[in-house]
């Protein structure tokens, strides 16, 4: 393969990881916008969506294009097919932290959502999927599996996270009929948040498969 081809491949490269941290900070300020109440972060997460999608667009574009115009194979392929899982898995990683900001937005009496944000756990839930995001990405960049091994075991820590943010909803919401409507955005935040979760997972799955040639399943 060329040095022109690589050297574009690895321009693309840089452009994917800047797309994929774009998305990750869309999340990381919904999630901090949901733990203050703060309706002008939440609005501005909201604002960035459309760059994100034009982003993805141009990327895929590009992707293709490298495809077309060098005929990759081995390694080389493989790279731009965990490139384009970045970029697909990013556009909805930052789709999940627009519909975050939206709760915010959206929530009546928003200036009490943060006390049940907090008891119901979601922070640390949301800390542990951007860990998961940010390892995923740091593997995809430096191409070492190392930051990717345990990435199974957090995926199970987070989806029991889920179900006890569930149970711990249900009981306020029955406790306290007036917490139902901010109690089941906040229970849609937290799918919200296993759902980036699984696509940290399926980078990672990629990740592996780019470095290593072997198809896993992060279950």
């Amino acid at each position: 393969m060329t040095d022109k081809f690589h050297h574009e491949l690895v321009v693309v490269k840089d452009e994917v990881l800047a797309m994929a941290y774009m998305a990750e900070g869309m999340l990381r300020d919904s999630v901090a916008a949901l733990r203050t109440g703060d309706r002008a972060l939440a609005a501005s997460v909201k604002e960035r969506k459309s760059a994100l999608t034009g982003r993805n667009d141009t990327l895929e574009e590009e992707l293709y294009h490298l495809i077309a115009l060098y005929h990759p194979v081995a390694r080389d392929m493989r790279m731009i097919a965990c490139s384009l899982k970045v970029i697909g898995s990013s556009e909805r990683i930052g789709r999940y932290g627009k519909d975050i900001a939206s709760v915010v937005l959206e929530t009546e009496d928003n200036n009490r959502l943060p006390d049940i944000v907090s008891a119901l756990s979601i922070p640390h839930m949301a800390d542990l999927v951007l860990s998961m995001i940010n390892d995923a990405l740091k593997a995809y960049d430096g191409e070492d599996i190392a930051y990717i091994t345990r990435h199974s075991e957090r995926d199970d820590t987070v989806d029991l996270l889920r179900h006890t943010i569930f149970r711990e909803g249900l009981s306020y919401m029955m406790e306290d009929p007036r917490t139902i409507s901010r109690c089941t955005n906040l229970l849609m935040v937290a799918r919200y948040l296993e759902r980036c979760a699984d696509h940290s997972c399926k980078i990672a799955e990629k990740v592996i498969y780019m470095v290593t040639g072997e198809r896993i399943e992060i279950r």
